[in-house]
Order: C-alpha cells, then sequence, then structure tokens
C-alpha cells in the first residue's frame, strides 16, 4: 500500500501527515467562514448579552485573549502564533504579594456557567472567520506546550485548529492530555464532510457537559 504524504520541514525535523483530500483542500475553509459567519449572526443576541454580564460581573477587558500555535506554515516550517479570544471567567484576584491567586480561586460561579455551557468560547467565531481557525480540528494548546510535543504530536499543527474536535467529545477536560493528541492524530488522519458533520451535531449535543479547568 502506498501513502501519499505531505512533507513539511522545519530545520532539521521533518512533519509527515496524510495529504489532504478534496472536501479539505477546497471545501473545508470555504464551509468554515459560512458557518461561522451565519452563527456569529444567529447567535449575536446572546454575545453581547454575555459580553454586558461580563462586564458587569468580572470586570474589564471582557475578552481574554492569549497567544496559541495555530497551523504550521508550509515555507518556513514553524506554528503560525495567533491571538485567541474567549469571554473571560476569572477574576484578577491577587494575594497580599501581588501575585495573581490560582486560576481554581479566581473562577467565578459565573465564569464556572459560562465554561459549562461553552459562551465564554463564542468569540472564537472570529478567529474562525479570520482563518486563525476551524470549526473544528485539534483546539489549541497553550504555546509552551509545544516544548512537550514529539514531532507525531505536532502533526495536529498541519491543520487549522478547530472550535471543537474529537477530543472535545470524547471527553473534553475529563481526558489526558496523551488522550488529547491522539484524538487529535485520528481526527487528521481523515478528514471528511460526513466526519466533520457528524461531529458538529455531537458538539451541540455535549456543550452543555461539565467543564472545568485543565490540569
Amino acid at each position: 500500500v502506498v501513502f501519499i504524504m505531505e512533507r513539511i520541514e522545519d530545520k532539521k525535523n521533518i512533519i509527515l501527515r496524510p495529504a489532504a483530500g478534496f472536501y479539505e483542500r477546497y471545501l473545508k475553509r470555504p464551509f468554515d467562514a459560512i458557518l461561522s459567519t451565519g452563527a456569529l449572526i444567529v447567535f449575536s443576541p446572546i454575545l453581547l448579552v454575555t459580553a454586558l454580564l461580563v462586564r458587569v460581573k468580572l470586570g474589564s477587558p471582557v475578552l481574554f485573549t492569549q497567544p496559541r500555535p495555530g497551523r504550521i506554515d508550509p515555507d518556513t516550517g514553524k506554528e503560525r502564533i495567533f491571538k485567541l479570544y474567549k469571554f473571560r471567567t476569572m477574576t484578577d484576584e491577587r494575594d497580599k504579594n501581588g501575585k495573581l491567586k490560582s486560576d481554581a480561586e479566581r473562577l467565578t460561579s459565573f465564569g464556572k456557567i459560562l465554561r459549562k455551557t461553552s459562551l465564554d468560547e463564542l468569540p472564537e467565531l472570529f478567529n474562525i472567520i479570520k482563518g486563525d481557525m476551524a470549526v473544528l480540528g485539534p483546539r489549541p494548546q497553550l504555546v509552551r506546550d509545544m516544548v512537550f510535543m514529539s514531532l507525531e504530536q505536532r502533526q495536529r499543527h498541519t491543520v487549522r485548529p478547530g472550535l471543537s474536535g474529537l477530543a472535545q467529545v470524547n471527553g473534553r477536560n475529563g481526558i489526558s492530555w496523551e488522550e488529547k493528541l491522539d484524538w487529535d492524530l485520528k481526527y487528521i488522519e481523515n478528514i471528511k464532510f460526513a466526519t466533520d458533520a457528524d461531529l458538529v451535531f455531537q458538539t451541540f449535543h455535549k456543550a452543555g457537559a461539565q467543564e472545568g479547568i485543565t490540569d
């Protein structure tokens, strides 16, 4: 059996993944733009109300932004870093020494509701429209997490990171780091329209699952 592979070079390292099919190459990005734009219009009242509540209960800024690794640029062989948008769910509470308290201490009951309902992730629709992300794909990890990834695990960065993906519908923060990356690699092996359509359905079905803080 002959496998056609795409090759992306990073200095002396070579990252391989299955070659993109017709859907991934030509249709996935237009579908992402159409779906995210439509969702932004439909959910705009919810976005506005949520933004107002965040401003009242948690203060400003309303949006939490953080650099995340995106898709690998084939020319440079390096992940493109983009700014992820989310509604803030934590306060800026500090201890007596002026140091930020732990995430668990700063996560409010209102913030927990936002996370449980996934409303905190609605601003990521702007990331999808901009082309930083896709509707479906591996969830973008922290930039520092790349230090701990093997070349095989970095294959997840050969596609755009997603708002949701296989790891999110198969455990989300309830599974280990290794299991998440395994699900991500499984997703990029065979990206098809039927698979993505099923993942969209599963995402809506599990949107209200319990969400906490990743270790």
